[in-house]
C-alpha cells in the first residue's frame, strides 16, 4: 500500500458537487492499493500514519503526530498513485490492485481508523472526486507498506 500523506490547515473533498467529507487542520491521504496488499499492510500503513510526526512542537520541530494535535484524517481512494510511471509517457496500472480487493482494503483501512481515531472524514472509492486543499508548509511525505 502507499499513502500520499499532505499536512493541510483544511480539506474537502466532492462527489456531484455535494461535499461528502472534510477536515480542518491534519492530514489528507491519498491510498493507494497493489496487486498485492493483504489487510497486513493496510494495519501497519495506518499504524504510521497516525503517529507519523509531521506537526510543529513547541520548538517547531516535526515531532507531533496527527493525534497528538488532534487533527482530522481525510482519506482518499488514489488507485494512479500505484502507477508505474518509469518509462515512457503513460501511466502503466499493471501494479494496483483490482478493483473489487482495491474496494475490499480501502474499506477495511477506514474501519480501522474509525475504530482507532475519531476524526476520520473519506472520499468515495470508485468516484470521481474534487479534492480541494490547503497544504500546510507545503510538507507532503510518500509511506509505503
Amino acid at each position: 500500500m502507499l499513502a500520499l500523506l499532505q499536512r493541510v490547515t483544511h480539506a474537502d473533498v466532492h462527489v456531484n458537487k455535494k461535499i461528502i467529507g472534510e477536515i480542518q487542520s491534519g492530514i489528507l491521504v491519498f491510498l493507494a492499493v497493489e496487486r498485492e496488499d493483504q489487510q497486513k499492510n493496510a494495519d501497519r500503513l495506518l499504524e504510521r500514519i497516525l503517529s507519523y510526526r509531521v506537526f510543529g512542537d513547541e520548538n517547531d520541530r516535526m515531532n507531533l503526530s496527527v493525534k497528538d494535535v488532534q487533527g482530522g484524517l481525510l482519506l482518499i481512494p488514489q488507485f494512479t498513485l500505484a502507477a508505474d510511471t518509469r518509462s515512457g509517457t503513460r501511466p502503466g496500472f499493471s501494479k494496483a490492485a483490482p478493483p473489487q480487493l482495491g474496494e475490499d482494503l480501502f474499506k477495511y483501512f477506514v474501519e480501522q481508523a474509525q475504530s482507532k481515531y475519531s476524526s476520520i472524514a473519506t472520499g468515495q472509492f470508485g468516484a470521481y472526486m474534487q479534492i480541494n486543499l490547503c497544504n500546510d508548509g507545503p510538507t507532503t511525505f510518500l509511506l509505503q507498506a
